[in-house]
């Protein structure tokens, strides 16, 4: 597995993305459906990316969260809030400062990747909901993909929410130079080699994507694929 990943500054591209969140909510009707995400529209989302980031602004500072209360709000002006909250947050802090992580007391600087992935993801959600392009380049992309594989479903499988995955799953980026093994008990040769650009690599493990879709290249057992992502791969 090629695991590491090109420099990327993650708290200077967590701040482009929640500027461009930020900037896309006026932009799109709050009762838009969000048919990846179950029964939620706009609203939900925005306010669902609000609360992650105050959340986490917390988590990195070891305190316990200001409720927020219930609403309504005015969509704009909270994410604008809680985005600036987990900035300034983050920027005080440092990177060798210790807070909470998910995976227990570490740096607080884990927030940055984290929530950087988070807003990607729901960024994406917002502007395709909204009918709107998102252009990312494709090494963030890869950053996200390599969370889920090194961080997100390992935390999966330890807190016991799936079973490690009976098969090998390759996974290669056709847009940057990497590939990753998503996680199994066999250490054999992989069943299936998946080849997509990075971002449809990262929306497929998040569920916004599917293997058949014409952009993904499958070898192999497509069943073994497809089996491993309706498993709760991400929280």
């Amino acid at each position: 597995m090629n695991a590491t990943p090109g420099h990327l500054d993650h708290l200077a591209e967590l701040v482009v993305l929640q500027d461009a969140f930020g900037a896309t909510i006026s932009g799109v009707d709050p009762a838009t459906p969000v048919p990846w995400c179950g029964d939620w529209r706009v609203s939900d989302l925005v306010e669902h990316l609000a609360r992650v980031h105050h959340w986490a602004a917390a988590k990195a500072r070891s305190t316990r969260e200001r409720p927020l209360g219930q609403g309504p709000f005015v969509l704009e002006d909270l994410y604008r809030d809680c985005a600036a909250e987990l900035r300034d947050t983050l920027v005080e802090l440092g990177p060798d400062a210790i807070g909470s992580t998910l995976l227990g007391r570490g740096p607080a600087s884990f927030w940055r990747r984290r929530q950087l992935h988070e807003t990607l993801v729901h960024l994406w959600d917002l502007r395709t909901a909204g009918g709107l392009e998102l252009d990312v380049r494709p090494e963030v992309w890869a950053d996200t993909v390599d969370e889920v594989v090194t961080v997100m479903q390992p935390r999966q499988v330890s807190m016991g929410r799936m079973a490690r995955l009976p098969s090998a799953i390759e996974l290669a980026a056709s847009d940057v130079d990497r590939t990753w093994r998503l996680d199994t008990a066999d250490e054999g040769p992989a069943t299936v080699q998946v080849r997509a650009p990075a971002s449809v690599l990262a929306l497929m493990l998040w569920g916004r994507r599917s293997p058949d879709d014409a952009d993904v290249e499958v070898s192999g057992d497509g069943d073994v694929l497809r089996a491993a992502l309706v498993e709760p791969i991400t929280p």
